[in-house]
């Protein structure tokens, strides 16, 4: 199938409506974190679907389709790549990774970030060196820097927790909100595994914390230990 093929079949599903509200949701109005993003307005199961409709299109025509203006063409590509990355006799891992990194600035949502970051960059860093996550989270790239914290989410499932928590200790000071929340649903998924590391974490780092990442990484505790926590108590 032909990049064309597939640009065609995505853009029949296009509803103007919908599409405007997904710039409203995914805030794409001039001072906001996705401004300038332009929305089909394609809805995420029909993406899933045109995955396994085109899911033999080389890889040349989904780094294509990554370069697309439009959110949804770019969404799609990601979740090719990582149906294509998991398969369990992929020879592509190699490729799929490093086509990933020297298109990262198309990368440019949470929800893009989120769907794909722990599949692709996660799971290739699995048994290899993980410096390149510390590089992208000192980069000025907002988007870098939660794809940075995101990829660790695939070391977190494996009970791996050194990484995430370096990685939330160097972005404390962020001041991107996406990012407070990022790194609080990172430690909130370290706890849900080992409490006793996310506490350990919390107590030295906590009173630095932006509110919205305690928040975030405390939203499982008991309303009692919440309140410690929020109040500086501990």
């Amino acid at each position: 199938m032909t990049y064309q093929e597939i640009i065609d079949h995505l853009h029949g599903f296009a509803n103007p409506e919908i599409a405007k509200h997904s710039q409203r949701f995914f805030k794409t109005a001039e001072g906001e974190y996705g401004f300038g993003d332009k929305f089909l307005g394609i809805r995420v199961p029909v993406i899933r679907q045109a995955v396994k409709k085109f899911k033999a299109a080389s890889l040349s025509t989904i780094e294509k389709l990554l370069k697309s203006d439009y959110h949804e063409v770019r969404l799609y590509a990601l979740q090719l790549l990582v149906f294509r990355f998991s398969k369990p006799s992929s020879d592509e891992q190699d490729e799929i990774y490093y086509l990933y990194l020297r298109n990262i600035q198309y990368v440019n949502n949470w929800d893009l970030v989120d769907s794909s970051a722990q599949h692709i960059i996660g799971a290739y860093l699995e048994n290899r060196d993980r410096t390149v996550l510390y590089d992208l989270s000192k980069s000025d790239s907002l988007w870098e820097r939660r794809i940075a914290i995101m990829s660790t989410f695939y070391f977190i499932k494996k009970h791996q927790f050194s990484d995430t928590l370096h990685i939330s200790e160097q972005l404390i000071s962020d001041q991107e909100d996406l990012i407070h929340k990022a790194v609080g649903w990172m430690l909130r998924e370290v706890g849900k595994r080992h409490l006793a590391t996310e506490v350990t974490f919390l107590k030295v780092h906590y009173q630095k914390m932006p509110r919205t990442m305690l928040r975030y990484a405390i939203e499982k505790f008991s309303e009692v230990e919440r309140q410690k926590y929020l109040s500086g108590e501990v």
